[in-house]
């Protein structure tokens, strides 16, 4: 390793766990390293479900410890979810998770004061029941939001309780559907006429901000020896992930699997037409100007609670099974927000192939084989729609997260897609968080030098379509019809 290489540690909180990853990087090197993982379990309380995130800081500050001196450190997390702090800066209650019941409802009440399409063209975000937007207007009465003199989204509270410092990154800003992606900055307006108070948000941060000073009691419990900067990054993990798409060039698609598989395009401007809202895509803000122009997509949360549900049996093997049933005999809707709660999975998936008259999937490797053949069909819908749409074509899917483990998903999105897919980086979020922080210290250059050292030093796999494109086609007019 270079003696002008760097260690940066990448706190990446995921919806069901936490790690702490160390990047080191020189000139021509980037090596990852997995400092400290740690479970992220929601809690069910009488009041609904919450996150336990002192749990979550806990996690943080044991993988702080075990990554030893580090010269930054960069936080990202999922969207959406946030902190509501006193005017002490003491924390008012765990934050409420995305998956709770509370906004259910509620986006019909803010279409009656700003309709659906008005709010769209001024914030380009797709429906989605628990966008922040909607989380306050549940919370309006509450005496928690009664009493908040600030709120931090998850990674902006913990970068606050390690450093005392307190700002609102933007790309995770731009997922509250309070931000209007043409300036980059608040909807003053959409927030104005919903009565949401903008001044309970620290002021916006860009990724590469400097984001404080570990706190010397933090410093004391990890046994760091200060001063360690903070770096904000992309503190939306999608973010952060997307910058570590190891892409040539303008045309190409990404998929970031995982528990949600968020598939789509990265534009220089945001589509913001009827026919965009219409088929739910979203515009999130990237890295150096760029925009997220993509679909969330249920992703790998169908697979993950089936495996709960059947008590958790080994994957490998229930994959080269599924990978043995005959292709495309049920298939169901992977975007349909009937999946989006936890619990009986097996049976739901079950019940959605009867009611639209397929075969029924019984065995764990039938109910497999149906939840990835309908990711590949939706990564399909997703991407040939957000061409047509931001009349950008592609001639590449980059698979990033998690899901490239999974060879069967990665060759049957090729399939379906009729388009190689390049799968890794795994650890995409927390290299794209690692990049960030390097590039802040002057160490990569702009987003393309970082894409080309990931293609440099991150094993990649290259899956080419197979099969007839023909019934993709039929099972997606199937879907359709249905």
């Amino acid at each position: 390793m270079s003696a002008r290489a760097k260690s940066y540690a990448a706190v990446d909180l995921g919806a069901s766990s936490g790690r702490v990853m160390v990047g080191r990087v020189g000139p021509d090197s980037l090596e990852l390293t997995e400092a400290h993982r740690f479970p992220n379990r929601p809690v069910r309380t009488p009041e609904g479900l919450r996150w336990d995130v002192l749990g979550l800081y806990a996690g943080v500050l044991d993988g702080l410890r075990a990554a030893g001196q580090v010269d930054s450190v960069g936080i990202d997390s999922w969207a959406v979810d946030y902190g509501l702090l006193d005017a002490d800066g003491a924390l008012l209650g765990n934050p409420v998770h995305y998956r709770d019941s509370r906004t259910e409802g509620v986006a019909e009440k803010v279409w009656a004061t700003v309709p659906a399409a008005e709010l769209y063209a001024a914030t380009g975000l797709q429906y989605a029941p628990f966008n922040t937007l909607y989380q306050l207007t549940a919370a309006r009465h509450s005496a928690q939001l009664a009493h908040a003199e600030r709120l931090l989204l998850i990674p902006d509270l913990l970068t606050y309780w390690l450093t005392g410092e307190q700002g609102t990154e933007l790309t995770n800003a731009s997922t509250t559907q309070l931000v209007d992606p043409r300036t980059r900055d608040w909807s003053y307006d959409v927030a104005s006429r919903l009565g949401i108070d903008l001044g309970l948000f620290a002021p916006l941060r860009q990724p590469g901000d400097p984001a404080g000073l570990l706190r010397a009691e933090v410093l004391e419990e990890t046994g760091l020896a200060g001063p360690v900067p903070v770096t904000a990054v992309g503190s939306h993990d999608t973010a952060s992930a997307v910058a570590a798409v190891p892409a040539d060039g303008e045309r190409f698609a990404y998929i970031c699997t995982g528990t949600w598989s968020l598939a789509g395009l990265e534009l220089d401007a945001p589509v913001l037409t009827e026919e965009s809202r219409a088929a739910n895509f979203t515009n999130e803000l990237g890295l150096d100007g760029t925009v997220r122009y993509l679909r969330n997509i249920m992703g790998l949360w169908l697979l993950q609670e089936c495996v709960r549900a059947w008590g958790e049996p080994e994957l490998g093997p229930l994959l080269l099974e599924a990978g043995q049933v005959p292709a495309l005999r049920s298939i169901v809707d992977a975007g349909d927000a009937a999946f989006l709660a936890p619990g009986r999975m097996p049976e739901r998936i079950a019940e959605a192939c009867r009611a639209s008259g397929q075969p029924v999937p019984v065995s764990p490797a039938e109910v497999t084989r149906c939840i990835l053949d309908s990711l590949a069909l939706a990564h399909r819908r997703a991407i040939d729609e957000a061409q047509r749409l931001a009349g950008h074509p592609v001639d590449v899917v980059h698979v990033v997260g998690g899901g490239t483990r999974n060879a069967l998903l990665c060759q049957l999105t090729a399939d379906a897609c009729g388009l190689p897919v390049v799968a890794g980086p795994a650890e995409a979020a927390a290299l794209g968080n690692v990049l960030v922080q390097a590039r802040a210290h002057g160490l990569v250059g702009d987003l393309g030098d970082g894409r080309r050292l990931l293609t440099r030093t991150q094993p990649l796999t290259r899956y080419e379509p197979r099969g007839d494109a023909a019934r993709w086609r039929e099972a997606e007019a199937r879907l359709t019809d249905g």
